[in-house]
């Protein structure tokens, strides 16, 4: 669902405004040809410029950005990994406040991989959808989580030549103890983001790693050994190190509020990226779905396979924000720095999304007291 950009300035007015860095009170957002044409305070604007007034209350924050969703609306990436697929889930996660995402395929086959990054290339830049997040394959058997063993494969400097397929703002999660040395180098200088997670990487090998420019750590405490105070590992690295980005999902399942607490206060908004980690279930009815042959139950808002593993979320951003609120006393601006412009400049686009200020994207969520989504804007238009 594309909205038409309006060509014709005109203004979305709001008792706080939150731009990404800091609040604006009584504030509205100027916008022109789908982009943000400035900021202007209520009595400051033109008289002849056409005007929306939000309910009182209301907030308006930037389009939140999402660098993990495996599906939503009933659609995984692995089992439709088409341009149509990649929609299909960017849609029903952009009902939910999501304007910008990065569909994410889990481990699969090296042929799976190769299609989903052709689809990638056909749907990037549109409907909110910023590229393609490879979650495998090449991680540690070791710490699989919900990925097939069986698919997992490690890394060979040859693959280097079908991930320069990938197109801009995309990354890549992998151990870094199964990539070989230059390997992810090679990735990082042809613009992927690298990340580490499903691994079981020392401190040094995470070293080695930044140092070939490695700059992000997935779903950070899940899928890696615990820090020790002599084996540090990935966890200590990441809370230590102001040049990893690490994702977190807050879904009060995922991770416990006082890690939540303790990632933020080491940290800081700036470098914790909030992440949804979504399922098929998110923004659909279904409370079961298959994943590559294994059936994967939502109770209690938990997706658990038979065996009782975590599989991926049921969770928005907006609600990822929410429970970084309420469930870990996070500030509110802290929580919606992590959706909006962390993420992008993960990815390095915080000019374009996560942001609302001069030259951006239009792309908009409307907020309630209690942080319910009201309506969702891209462009400058109301989608929802």
């Amino acid at each position: 669902m594309a909205a038409e950009q309006s060509s014709k300035r005109h203004a979305v007015c709001a008792e706080r405004v939150f731009d990404g860095r800091r609040w604006h009170e009584q504030a509205a957002v100027l916008v022109e040809g789908g982009r943000v044409a400035g900021l202007s305070s209520w009595s400051d604007l033109p008289d002849d410029c056409a005007q929306e007034r939000l309910p009182s209350g209301a907030m308006l924050v930037p389009g939140l950005v999402d660098l993990q969703a495996n599906g939503g609306g009933g659609v995984l990436l692995n089992d439709h990994p088409s341009a149509d697929g990649m929609r299909a889930i960017a849609t029903a996660h952009r009902r939910l406040g999501t304007t910008a995402i990065l569909p994410t395929l889990i481990t699969d086959t090296r042929g799976q991989m190769i299609v989903a990054i052709e689809a990638a290339r056909e749907a990037a830049g549109r409907d909110g959808i910023l590229g393609l997040h490879l979650e495998g394959p090449f991680i540690s058997p070791a710490r699989p989580g919900i990925h097939r063993k069986d698919r997992i494969s490690r890394a060979e400097m040859r693959d280097d030549d079908v991930l320069r397929r990938l197109p801009a703002h995309s990354m890549m999660t992998l151990a870094p103890e199964c990539a070989p040395p230059g390997f992810i180098r090679e990735l990082v200088d042809a613009g992927i983001r690298v990340s580490a997670g499903h691994s079981e990487a020392s401190a040094d090998k995470m070293k080695r790693a930044l140092d070939e420019g490695m700059t992000g750590v997935t779903h950070l405490f899940n899928a890696m050994p615990p820090m020790m105070g002599r084996a540090p590992g990935i966890v200590g690295t990441a809370l230590a190190e102001p040049r990893l980005i690490a994702g977190l999902i807050v879904d009060g399942h995922h991770v416990d509020p006082v890690s939540v607490r303790a990632a933020f206060a080491a940290k800081g908004a700036d470098a914790i990226a909030l992440v949804s980690d979504a399922m098929p279930s998110v923004g659909s009815s279904d409370t079961h779905f298959q994943l590559m042959g294994r059936t994967i139950s939502l109770r209690e808002g938990k997706l658990t396979s038979e065996e009782g593993t975590l599989a991926g979320a049921h969770l928005d951003m907006a609600a990822a924000v929410r429970n970084t609120v309420t469930l870990a006393g996070i500030p509110l601006e802290d929580a919606l720095r992590a959706a909006t412009l962390t993420p992008a400049k993960f990815l390095g686009i915080e000019s374009e999304h996560g942001v609302i200020a001069s030259g951006s994207h239009a792309d908009f969520v409307v907020l309630s007291e209690d942080l319910k989504v009201l309506s969702v804007w891209t462009g400058g238009a109301r989608v929802s």
